[in-house]
């Protein structure tokens, strides 16, 4: 009975590492390749990590099971007591303090590249193409007019949509994240980027898509009862499509709906 307890408690972390292995093959992992150079380096730093805590899992693992083993083959009810190896204390203490600081200075290169505003690329640090408002339970977008700047402060003429942000391909770009109530986490899978929401601030984000196409905007933080439909779309296309995607918008927000002749509006309203 010993020995199955043993083996019950080894068959989790090899069926745990199986499921690991075989996640891909089932797209149980990333969706598809990095969009960016950016996103390629932060795969690099989630492998290094994933094999770091794989090799520790599986020695603490098999560690485990070995004390189980011998535990289970004890001829004696009387378990053994010790004070414990001073010096395997000082190796596990100094041997994860080490590895953590490789990985703190590996990706510092990574982490200030994205989360700096100074190392933003000079095209994109002072020229936002949108204001994204993190709300429950959508994402809020605010455009400039074609041709000029977003502001600070929403102008007469600026252009609003809601989960639906387009940007040109092959060219950095950056937003202006907010939040307009609780926290949020702007998340674009595809291009491994996630940012915080958070109340009163204004986050700037830059980011870069190098394809075409349509990809999931996500929120990736806890927000409320409807957290999981706040879902957007992320359209990356030419710049020709893009701009004139900006002009068809300024023409939907500016339609009242009248369709007549306008000289019929001017004596209508002369008449009155």
């Amino acid at each position: 009975m010993r020995k199955f307890w043993c083996l019950f408690f080894m068959v989790w972390p090899i069926l745990a590492i199986w499921l690991c292995w075989i996640s891909p093959s089932y797209n149980w992992w990333f969706p598809g390749d990095a969009l960016w150079k950016l996103g390629e380096q932060i795969d690099d730093l989630f492998y290094l990590l994933l094999i770091v805590v794989t090799v520790v899992f599986i020695g603490t693992q098999l560690a485990l099971g070995y004390v189980l083993w011998k535990g289970s083959e004890a001829k004696t009810g009387h378990a053994w007591f010790s004070h414990g190896s001073h010096n395997l204390e000082v190796i596990w203490t100094i041997l994860p303090a080490i590895i953590l600081l490789f990985i703190s200075l590996y990706q510092m290169d990574v982490l200030a590249r994205i989360r700096l505003k100074q190392e933003f690329p000079e095209q994109v640090a002072n020229d936002p193409v949108a204001e994204v408002s993190a709300r429950q339970f959508e994402w809020r977008i605010r455009y400039p007019a074609p041709g000029k700047k977003l502001r600070a402060l929403p102008q007469p003429d600026d252009l609003y949509t809601v989960n639906d942000l387009h940007i040109p391909v092959g060219k950095p770009v950056m937003i202006r994240l907010r939040s307009e109530d609780v926290q949020h986490s702007f998340g674009l899978p595809h291009l491994r980027l996630m940012q915080d929401a958070v109340p009163g601030l204004v986050i700037p984000v830059w980011f870069q898509s190098n394809k075409v196409g349509k990809y999931e905007i996500v929120c990736k933080e806890l927000c409320g009862w409807g957290h999981y439909k706040m879902q957007g779309e992320l359209t990356v296309e030419l710049e020709e499509d893009y701009n004139a995607y900006l002009q068809e918008l300024q023409e939907k927000m500016n339609d009242d709906g009248y369709s007549g002749d306008p000289a019929e509006t001017v004596a209508l309203s002369n008449e009155d």
